[in-house]
């Protein structure tokens, strides 16, 4: 910590002492403690619910990457016996809701992005544990939210082998064994695609927004509002409010994927530029998440629900001459938002890198479930509630399809080692220094040591082929033109 934020959290601790009693805290005074540093001390509302002026304030240590929270900070939780710490785990009876955007880049504005086009998910992040450096498992949807569910990298799936790939029902879905344990399972989703990906498998309700035109090239549908109104259908059956009820929702926002549409003049437009017009699909869909946000905290449920919010993947707006996503694995296509908010749950920024592989594990744990051994991804649950962030690698894969090359990647500390084709060769970025991508590393001692790395890495891995599109067979007719044309 800087020293003068050391000081002024010293100072902040006093009046912390002054307040955790029966005089209750300001909400300026909350404002500053809200969202302190690693070794200082933070008070949330004992029932996790909005700060008023005065009442109840739990005590709690906030943990950051490095260690334990400072001598000062015990003091202080100490000094107040009456208070209650914040809890270890999450409680018995909590239920989780998993919403992911499509398209969703990394670089909103709680990330430092100037114009603000995500009020909704701002405000979220600003009481979430936020993963800074989270990354997708893939580039594009279908190989992204296969692993998700499956909690595996994709090309260790049985999978058809197409571009809109199938999964086979012998995959192991982690909603399945939600179901199994008596969590209500529920899923509704804006794209056709998600009628026969088999990700419904282990969902006792499955429903697509209605009249979707399917093109396999884009998306021209605009989906909010009904998506939206959907999930509040959903999330409104009263047999989830029962005190021993427990369920588990998953909803995928599609607005932002291309085609970016116009929302005039429900959302006013941020210009005509391509990043111009994906901000104002960002926006768009912020505002029917704003308004499903408001839903969930209506519910009689909501002081025991979660919320997790990431997305499949990144977007492409013209870095390394890329536009949309999916064929290549660079930071913009696969480095995405983690926002995780427990009631209760002290607010914070966890910087070390994490995978989407992660919310399988996590996603049981949270319900009370135990994991399927073969999850290759590790529970997030103990550092949500204050563990240290101990750094592991994080593994991209981008499976050979009928339209797309192979690519995998490996991320260690700094350093991202990108293999194309199948290992054909590789190149290597220090995203410290180099954060776009543009150096390429080819050789060196930082080179050898991460192509061993990932070599050691792909040795753990049990590749499945495609049962149906076999590599090399049932190529689209344009990409098998470039692969022939040596452009692939």
């Amino acid at each position: 910590m800087h020293p003068r934020r050391r000081v002024a959290g010293a100072q902040l601790l006093v009046a912390l002492v002054a307040c955790v009693g029966a005089l209750g805290c300001s909400r300026k005074l909350w404002s500053k403690l809200r969202r302190v540093d690693a070794g200082a001390v933070a008070v949330v509302p004992a029932d996790g619910a909005a700060v008023p002026d005065g009442g109840d304030y739990a005590v709690a240590r906030v943990v950051g990457e490095g260690g334990a929270a400072g001598e000062a900070g015990a003091a202080a939780a100490s000094a107040s016996p009456s208070h209650a710490v914040l809890p270890a785990g999450p409680p018995p009876n909590l239920n989780v809701i998993l919403v992911t955007v499509d398209s969703l880049r990394w670089d909103m504005p709680w990330a430092g992005y100037p114009r603000p086009i995500a009020p909704a998910l701002t405000a979220l992040e600003a009481k979430s544990v936020d993963y800074t450096h989270s990354y997708a498992i893939s580039s594009y949807t279908s190989m992204s939210l296969g692993g998700l569910l499956a909690g595996k990298l994709p090309g260790e799936l049985p999978r058809d082998g197409f571009f809109f790939g199938t999964y086979h029902k012998k995959n192991l879905f982690f909603p399945e064994l939600l179901q199994k344990a008596g969590v209500h399972t529920i899923g509704a989703h804006a794209h056709a695609y998600f009628k026969d990906a088999g990700f419904q498998q282990g969902f006792d309700k499955w429903e697509l927004v209605p009249n979707l035109q399917f093109d396999n090239t884009t998306d021209k549908n605009i989906t909010a509002p009904q998506h939206e109104a959907l999930a509040e259908k959903l999330l409104g059956d009263p047999a989830l409010e029962a005190d021993d009820a427990r369920f588990f929702a998953w909803f995928h926002f599609l607005d932002p994927h291309d085609q970016y549409m116009s929302h005039e003049p429900e959302i006013a437009s941020w210009g005509r530029l391509r990043r111009d017009q994906y901000d104002g699909e960002i926006t768009f869909t912020d505002k029917y998440l704003a308004k499903l946000f408001a839903f969930i905290a209506s519910r009689p449920y909501a002081e025991r629900t979660a919320i997790l919010v990431s997305a499949d993947h990144g977007e492409g707006l013209g870095e390394h001459n890329h536009y949309a996503h999916g064929f290549e694995l660079w930071e913009m296509l696969v480095r995405v938002p983690l926002l995780v908010y427990i009631p209760g749950v002290v607010p914070r920024h966890v910087d070390t890198p994490r995978s989407a592989l992660d919310l399988a594990p996590t996603i049981c744990e949270l319900l009370g479930v135990a994991p399927d051994p073969g999850f290759e991804g590790v529970s997030l649950v103990p550092e949500i509630y204050g563990k240290p962030a101990e750094p592991r690698d994080v593994l991209l894969d981008l499976p050979t399809t009928s339209d797309s090359e192979r690519r995998r990647a490996i991320l260690h500390e700094n350093l991202k080692l990108i293999a194309f084709g199948n290992d054909k060769y590789f190149h290597l970025y220090d995203l410290g220094k180099d954060p776009d991508e543009l150096e390429k590393i080819v050789k060196g001692a930082e080179y050898d040591e991460m192509k061993a790395r990932y070599l050691a890495f792909e040795k753990t891995l049990k590749d499945v082929d495609p049962y149906a599109c076999l590599p090399n067979v049932c190529l689209n007719g344009a990409y098998k033109k470039a692969l022939d044309a040596g452009k692939k």
